[in-house]
């Protein structure tokens, strides 16, 4: 068969099909995408303005939140908008962007929590070599080489796709253009396809699992040898790396290893990793670290009295009458202490 496209544009069946339930879910994904906004942001703005930007373990959990922020904004606005559409359309082009741009991205992501499990490794397992190892200019390396790696496994997961020809029907079932969704639409035998997509996604996600859970088992095996304070610390900080890794490659893996056109539940299992990670993520990482809510009172204690001038100014320019409205003047930064009158 000869290699030609007649599909200009896709539509996406979404994940239910039920419109009631999809209008619940539109809320609940606004909802969660606020959450994974609100979340990344604080940490980034936590870590930026404070002495944490100069710990490795930070600068990492600093990317991957920028990452975190970045893949979910590729998704999320996109679906929220589809469930409240009646026609879910996308363009081939926005289609094959998306697609380079999600993989791209949770590529980085995926080099970036290996690069947070070797921080973690050579923390515990050399501390007397550790500043000299992981200095600033191998971790601005370790951040390039992410880029890079997710850069070329996109790039090529991309060429395979523009390659293939889909000449209808062009339904996609899912909620995001993913190359799996997408081989089941293409007209001709994929089994080759199948073989490439998953030895580039499905085996390059098992086997970075596979080392990941193995770094962090001798890391636990080393932890006999510190004191009890220094255990549980190094405990505390490598349980929320395991949490962080087991929702994101466990269902990558599930996702990526079964070939195209097996009946399963990808579409579901996918909002674990573009949705449900990200927003957990800044949880995980902050409310069992004691060294990340310290540095976020230092960071809202500078910022408060600059908010309150700022709420002060807005009060000054508001009507007369404005205190039989409800606004933001009516309550200040009760966490800071602060109470301007109105």
């Amino acid at each position: 068969m000869e290699n030609q496209n007649n599909v200009t544009e896709f539509v996406f069946m979404g994940l239910w099909g039920n419109r009631q339930l999809e209008l619940l879910f539109l809320v609940l994904f606004l909802l969660c995408y606020l959450a994974v906004l609100m979340g990344n942001f604080i940490i980034l703005l936590t870590i930026t303005c404070s002495h944490l930007i100069e710990q490795p373990m930070y600068y990492f959990l600093c990317h991957l939140s920028l990452m975190d922020l970045c893949y979910t904004s590729t998704v999320v606005p996109r679906l929220i908008r589809d469930l409240g559409a009646a026609r879910k359309n996308i363009s081939y082009n926005n289609c094959m962007t998306q697609l380079f741009t999600a993989h791209m991205l949770g590529g980085v992501e995926i080099f970036i929590l290996v690069s947070m499990a070797l921080d973690r490794y050579v923390a515990i397992v050399k501390p007397l070599h550790y500043m000299v190892i992981m200095n600033r200019r191998r971790c601005n390396m370790l951040i390039f080489v992410a880029w890079g790696a997710g850069f070329w496994h996109s790039v090529s997961l991309l060429l395979v796709v523009l390659s293939l020809p889909f000449c209808g029907p062009n339904q996609i079932d899912h909620y995001v253009c993913d190359v799996k969704p997408l081989l089941k639409l293409v007209c001709k035998d994929i089994h080759v396809v199948n073989i490439l997509v998953i030895a580039n996604s499905g085996m390059v996600a098992v086997v970075i699992f596979l080392v990941l859970v193995a770094s962090y088992i001798v890391i636990l095996c080393n932890l006999r040898t510190h004191s009890s304070l220094g255990r549980r610390k190094a405990l505390s900080t490598c349980s929320s790396h395991i949490m962080v890794v087991v929702l994101f490659f466990v269902p990558c893996i599930y996702i990526y290893v079964l070939p195209a056109g097996s009946e399963n539940k990808d579409k579901e299992i996918s909002v674990f990793y573009t949705v449900i990670a990200p927003m957990l993520n800044p949880l995980i990482y902050t409310l069992r670290n004691m060294e990340m809510k310290i540095a976020m009172g230092k960071v809202w204690s500078k910022m408060a009295p600059k908010l309150a001038v700022a709420e002060r100014v807005l009060c000054d320019f508001l009507p007369q009458h404005s205190h039989l409205i409800l606004h933001p003047c009516s309550t200040l930064y009760l966490a800071s202490g602060f109470s301007l009158p109105i």
